[in-house]
């Protein structure tokens, strides 16, 4: 047989195949092989960059825009004629911003930051206060109404439950009503309301979270969140969310708030919040509250200007939706 040479042992037969492939193939596929993925390895990739070079949400950042969105809050009045005031509830864990976003926005129309609202970090005892947004310094007060109550329980400490959250919504918390986790509100309760009207109500929930917190926040916030929206949604009340402390998470919105929508963190956190509270990416907003700062911004005002303005617009549509009812008038 060509090829091959045979070698016999007393029990052992050995063949020696001459044609057999060496290992210089072997080393050199190796060879190109390592070259190859050496030249892989360095291909140059553009930098990762926090910062989109589209926005993701639209905003124009502009002197003109800011007139024209204090113009539209500061001259807002309800839709329907039975409601003087369009009241809106700010829900939301200890420290979440609540306080410091009435102060904010109060502090846009006033031109210097001053701080109305009670900020604290109490979650044992806290007093129902409505606060009437001004459209300017001394001016007229417009026609809203943003109100505060005690931090949400979130399974871990105690807050504001949710049959206490309810009676606020529905109009029987007294103003100043001082809420304790051992006295929910009953009709025994001093000045209990017992039929409210429309103009009693609350018209908007706000749920504000902060972003910083987003990620650690206690599992049982989700399941207050998600009781809290479907007890919410029963009643018709429309319901929305700020995202706080952006400027905490986003070193390039720090510097420059007009980079909130080119923000890649601030974008996934919104969707987290999302997540949270139960709801669309599309009805929460990010906002920067004043804080340590003595003067205002403008950009930082536009930011807070467009999240009351996105509030209203839910306002709106639930009192469309619940004037006629409460009138007494019947539809054809």
């Amino acid at each position: 047989m060509q090829g091959a040479t045979f070698s016999f042992g007393p029990r052992t037969a050995a063949v020696k195949t001459e044609d057999a492939p060496s290992d210089t193939h072997s080393l050199t596929t190796q060879k190109e092989e390592g070259k190859k993925e050496k030249t892989e390895n360095n291909k140059i990739y553009p930098p990762f960059s926090a910062t989109l070079a589209d926005p993701w949400r639209g905003m124009q950042w502009t002197e003109e825009q800011k007139m024209s969105l204090m113009k539209t809050v500061g001259s807002y009045r309800p839709s329907c004629q039975e409601v003087t005031r369009a009241r809106v509830l700010l829900l939301g864990p200890v420290n979440s911003g609540k306080s410091s976003f009435i102060s904010s926005v109060q502090s846009v129309f006033n031109g210097r930051v001053t701080n109305r609202a009670m900020v604290g970090s109490s979650s044992t005892s806290f007093t129902k206060k409505s606060f009437t947004i001004y459209g300017q310094k001394g001016g007229e007060p417009t026609g809203l109404v943003l109100c505060d109550v005690m931090g949400l329980s979130d399974g871990e400490m105690t807050g504001l439950s949710l049959h206490d959250t309810l009676a606020t919504i529905k109009g029987h918390v007294p103003e100043g009503h001082r809420f304790r986790a051992a006295q929910p509100v009953r009709s025994e309760t001093v000045g209990y309301v017992k039929k409210p009207m429309l103009e009693d109500k609350i018209h908007c929930v706000v749920f504000v979270v902060d972003a910083s917190k987003i990620s650690s926040y206690p599992k049982g916030l989700n399941t207050t969140f998600q009781q809290l929206r479907e007890h919410i949604s029963d009643l018709g009340v429309h319901q929305v969310a700020l995202l706080t402390h952006v400027d905490s998470i986003c070193s390039e919105t720090a510097k420059d708030v007009t980079q909130v929508y080119r923000s890649r963190i601030i974008q996934q956190t919104i969707e987290k919040a999302g997540a949270l509270l139960g709801m669309s990416a599309s009805y929460i907003v990010p906002v920067k509250n004043y804080s340590s700062e003595l003067t205002v911004d403008e950009n930082t005002d536009l930011l807070l200007l467009s999240a009351v303005d996105h509030i209203l617009q839910y306002v709106d549509l639930y009192l469309q939706d619940n004037a006629v009812k409460h009138s007494g008038k019947v539809e054809i």
